[in-house]
């Protein structure tokens, strides 16, 4: 099966970022790609909270994701959307993936689950759970002859979510993101390539990359990773763009099989704390 990365540079308005999507999602169809992922903030990459307040949509009959769906059947394929703010009843926001099948009906979703909250020194403590409200559940979907893992970007980073998901039979991790560019450099095919090696699974990573409206500039490098570590396609910059690779779930299994980490796992006692 081929699949497909789409990179982006969302600015602040819902349709116009809908407009950037569509030749790239005809792009990646024209390639042959039967699933394709987009970035995290797809739809809208706010400046920050009243930003969104005044621009997110609420999710039952979202105008961005109406088209989208028409998009995905037209096209014959399945659509990820990496993300988008949903309003939520408490005045925060869901950061919620959503996939959509060739017959353009929503096939799953995922609100993600770990939000970036941090002190840093010389820098304003940053709280993402000011303005997101956390998801409570991994998720999986059937896609074809693979099981589909969601992720968001700084999930990335938590090992524990993706082992969780390959243990549930998933053979493809998606993880839309927009990854500043120091982090990006610094960390980015390191901590995608790991999530690979340690599930013996494909990684999709579709980027933000550039300066966006919002004053952020992002990484890009969208790419693929095979189950054994090894990046097999990838968009070296930071520009809008498209990349396909052709995935075999017999991949899988042979690099399960050579490290057979997932079924070695075991159960283990926490060190005591020393006093």
């Amino acid at each position: 099966m081929k699949i497909a990365a789409i990179q982006m540079c969302s600015g602040l308005d819902p349709e116009a970022n809908l407009a950037a999507l569509e030749p790239l999602l005809a792009e990646a169809a024209a390639a042959g790609a039967r699933y394709a992922l987009t970035p995290e903030v797809t739809l809208i990459f706010p400046e920050n909270r009243d930003q969104l307040k005044s621009v997110a949509a609420p999710f039952e009959g979202h105008p961005q994701l109406a088209r989208v769906g028409d998009l995905a059947r037209q096209h014959g394929m399945h659509v990820h959307i990496g993300s988008l703010p949903i309003p939520l009843e408490d005045g925060r926001f869901a950061n919620r993936s959503v996939l959509f099948g060739p017959d353009g009906a929503q096939a799953a979703t995922y609100d993600k689950i770990h939000l970036f909250d941090a002190d840093i020194a010389g820098l304003n403590a940053y709280r993402e759970s000011a303005t997101y409200k956390a998801g409570e559940r991994a998720v999986t979907a059937a896609l074809g002859d693979f099981t589909l893992g969601f992720s968001i970007c700084y999930d990335m980073r938590f090992p524990r979510l993706y082992n969780s998901l390959a243990n549930a039979g998933a053979t493809l991790m998606a993880v839309p993101a927009a990854f500043t560019v120091p982090t990006g450099q610094a960390h980015w095919h390191v901590l995608l390539r790991a999530r690979a090696i340690e599930t013996g699974s494909y990684v999709i990573a579709a980027a933000q990359g550039g300066h966006h409206a919002n004053g952020r500039a992002t990484y890009g490098h969208s790419l693929i990773i095979d189950p054994w570590g090894k990046v097999i396609a990838e968009l070296d910059h930071d520009r809008p763009g498209v990349v396909v690779a052709e995935i075999d779930p017999q991949a899988v299994t042979e690099a399960r099989g050579r490290v057979p980490a997932l079924a070695n796992a075991r159960d283990f006692a926490a060190p005591d704390l020393q006093g």
